[in-house]
């Protein structure tokens, strides 16, 4: 299994097996009992992992997926600015 990332961001960790799931990529998520048991204050990242033959698809997908998901979210900000009238 190759490593993608660290986070110590659940929804960060779960939205991005969410997008490789919808490309048909199994992931995983490791170290999350370590950061349970630590006490779940955070200081342990867990890793999210995919399969060798994947890796450089999985990283194609994260990648355009983070594009996209920045491009909305600055698309969104220019909306919420008051405009005079």
């Amino acid at each position: 299994m190759i490593e993608l990332f660290r986070s110590n961001d659940p929804i960060e960790l779960s939205w991005a097996q969410s997008v490789l799931a919808d490309e048909g990529i199994l992931s995983h998520i490791f170290d999350y009992h370590a950061s349970i048991i630590e006490g779940s204050i955070g200081a342990l990242p867990r890793r999210l992992m995919v399969g060798g033959e994947e890796e450089s698809r999985a990283k194609y997908v994260l990648d355009i997926a983070r594009r996209d998901l920045d491009a909305h979210n600055a698309a969104k900000d220019t909306s919420d600015v008051l405009t005079p009238e």
